[in-house]
């Protein structure tokens, strides 16, 4: 697996690290470090994981995110029903990490936006994550600029994940294509991600996974979107309350 994303100048920046975690539960669980600063620079490992459920985290994958990855903060953004069904190992609380449930969908009633018929429908997806719930995307934030070794995660680690994990590397300054790249890098592993919930579930393996790959050209859009209403993700952070000092200490931990 290549770390290469692409650049503006149409070349490849090769992250220097791979940031794939070989875990035996997790299928879809990579570092954000090593992704190219639009100042210069790249962002630090070791400071933030984005994965699938942890539904499926055996006792040697929890050794390894507490002992080597020094894993203190685990950020949950599913549903409380989601949580209910596919429960995390207590394995995780019992080696001292703190898991914080903050939903980006609403609990109850509508659960994704309205669509229109010029609009990609991902897109409002997306935009819905951050104007249904933008205050636990905020205190997600705010959690992360304040914490050890974070690890964030949903169901697939794709959508949900992705519109965080974007949110943060727009907004400590990392290059528009590395942060997209980033995004559309899960679609890797979505062939195993359902190979685990067939096998476990008994049901058949998709004829077509295409429609559940993610799409550059949707998070691009978001982020253009925030471009054009915010000046870009930390304007709408700001927009929607979170402090300077917590954007600053979040710019600190991730990019030293």
């Amino acid at each position: 697996m290549s770390d290469a994303v692409p650049s503006c100048e149409g070349g490849d920046v090769v992250a220097p690290v791979d940031r794939w975690l070989p875990l035996e539960g997790l299928d879809n669980i990579r570092d954000v470090g090593g992704l190219p600063l639009r100042d210069g620079g790249s962002t630090r490992t070791g400071v933030l994981l984005r994965s699938a459920s942890l539904k499926w985290c055996t006792a040697s994958d929890i050794t390894h995110l507490v002992e080597e990855f020094g894993l203190q903060l685990v950020l949950d953004l599913r549903t409380r029903r989601e949580i209910e069904i596919n429960v995390s190992p207590p394995a995780l609380a019992e080696a001292g990490v703190e898991t914080v449930a903050l939903s980006f969908i609403p609990e109850e009633g509508r659960e994704l936006p309205e669509t229109e018929d010029d609009v990609d429908p991902l897109i409002h997806i997306y935009l819905g994550y951050l104007r249904d719930r933008s205050d636990n995307v905020v205190t997600a934030v705010r959690r992360l600029a304040t914490a050890g070794p974070t690890l964030v995660h949903c169901a697939a680690g794709k959508d949900r994940t992705g519109v965080f994990v974007a949110l943060v590397l727009d907004a400590v300054g990392v290059e528009r294509d590395a942060v997209v790249a980033d995004y559309a890098l899960s679609a890797e592993r979505i062939e195993a991600l359902f190979r685990r919930w067939t096998a476990a579930s008994g049901d058949p393996m998709p004829d077509d996974l295409t429609p559940h790959l993610p799409r550059a050209e949707a998070m691009a859009a978001v982020l253009a979107h925030l471009d054009a209403e915010h000046g870009g993700a930390a304007g709408w952070l700001r927009a929607h309350g979170l402090e300077e000092e917590h954007l600053a200490r979040l710019r600190e931990r991730l990019v030293g």
